[in-house]
């Protein structure tokens, strides 16, 4: 059996709530659990976590490997170790000695669920009774006397001859449970080492970090991942809710008691730009007011349907895609709420403002805006069609 234990504590010093901060649209977390979900070598997946808030935001994922495990407070402390942690679940659950234990860590996103199978087939292959993931650095290392580490410098190796050395990025570990309960630690000393991109050594520990890994995130990859530009270039329709979503959800009034919406000028652009595209607009919502009928208007969008029922969404744009000859991948659609939760699941592009609601924004297949309704999320969702997310 393979499992893996992956720790995610809820405190840190350096970015609050850093493994469930949006990471590329998803929580950090999302991941590597997404990788090791998708993982044809690994069995179960337990999250060592010490507060409701992870645990109920891995839960919401629906991966069915996942099991989140509750660490006993003296191992949630900014001073525990990650030993500390894995001894006292594996004291508490009882997995057999020869199991493989992966201990993964949530601020490596980078990792794929090829890389988990391909180096547990590693270390098979090698007999070794551990493994650890590196990166090959080929920068020249020197010593606090001034003197090099890596190699001679009276002889400099140019950079395409220089093999480098190995440094730890921290990814993932493997060894086998009765390994790890005699020696108390990740690693014996028979260690194979798994190779991976230069790009997986970026650590998550400033705001500065974090902008970096996004960026190489979508550049590595995201290419591979749901959302590629192929599946960009297929859309044809753009639909969208509208409180919550185009407005900020706020409830106006004016001195005569009328309801009156915000809406944002930069999506309204954005719907013009989707025209000269060729692509379909509408909205689509459960309220039926005039503002949003006039609004529709100035827009001159396609189609728009008020007063649809919960759970009548997902109807109403199957029935937009026959009269359309196209198909529910060939949509995108971007809502907030729970109402829109069902048509979100089943369009070819799904997508929400940074403030929807969690059971919204856990959605596997969805893009997390930046920008909140009404401020701009449209619009952000609408570039990301026009112009491509992953450039």
């Amino acid at each position: 059996m393979n499992i893996a234990f992956v720790p995610a504590r809820c405190g840190s010093k350096s970015i609050p709530f850093k493994n469930i901060k949006n990471f590329c649209g998803k929580p950090l977390i999302f991941w590597v659990l997404s990788a090791l979900q998708a993982s044809k070598s690994v069995d179960k997946i337990f999250v060592a976590t010490d507060c409701d808030n992870i645990r109920n935001i891995v839960l919401s994922f629906g991966f069915s490997k996942v099991e989140p495990y509750m660490r006993d407070p003296e191992n949630a402390t900014d001073e525990s170790s990650t030993e500390s942690v894995m001894l006292e679940f594996l004291e508490k659950k009882s997995i057999a000695d020869d199991s493989k234990f992966l201990l993964v860590q949530p601020t490596s996103p980078f990792t794929t669920a090829a890389d988990f199978d391909n180096a547990l087939q590693l270390l098979e292959q090698s007999k070794k009774s551990s493994l650890l993931t590196c990166v090959r650095s080929k920068r020249f290392f020197w010593d606090e006397t001034g003197k090099p580490i890596n190699y001679d410098y009276k002889n400099r190796p140019r950079r395409q001859d220089f093999r480098g050395v190995f440094m730890e990025n921290g990814a993932f570990y493997i060894s086998s449970v009765g390994n790890i309960k005699k020696t108390n630690n990740r690693l014996t000393d028979d260690i194979v080492i798994y190779e991976m991109p230069e790009y997986t050594s970026v650590e998550l520990d400033e705001m500065h970090d974090w902008v970096i890994a996004e960026h190489l995130m979508k550049k590595f990859v995201l290419n591979d991942h749901k959302f590629n530009d192929n599946q960009i270039r297929k859309i044809k329709i753009f639909l969208s809710d509208v409180d919550g979503t185009l407005t900020d959800a706020g409830m106006y009034y004016n001195s005569n008691g009328e309801e009156i919406k915000k809406f944002n000028a930069r999506d309204g652009k954005g719907f013009e730009l989707l025209k000269k595209a060729g692509i379909k607009t509408g909205f689509i919502t459960s309220e039926d007011t005039q503002i949003v009928k006039k609004r529709a208007s100035k827009l001159k969008i396609d189609y728009l349907y008020q007063g649809v029922a919960h759970g009548e969404k997902l109807n109403v744009v199957k029935e937009i895609c026959k009269k359309e000859n196209c198909t529910l991948d060939e949509v995108a659609y971007i809502g907030d709420d729970i109402n829109c939760k069902e048509l979100l699941e089943n369009v070819g592009l799904a997508a929400c403002p940074k403030d929807a609601t969690d059971e919204v924004k856990n959605i596997s297949n969805i893009l997390i805006m930046e920008k909140r309704g009404g401020h701009g999320a449209v619009r952000e969702f609408i570039n990301t069609i026009l112009y491509g997310l992953f450039k």
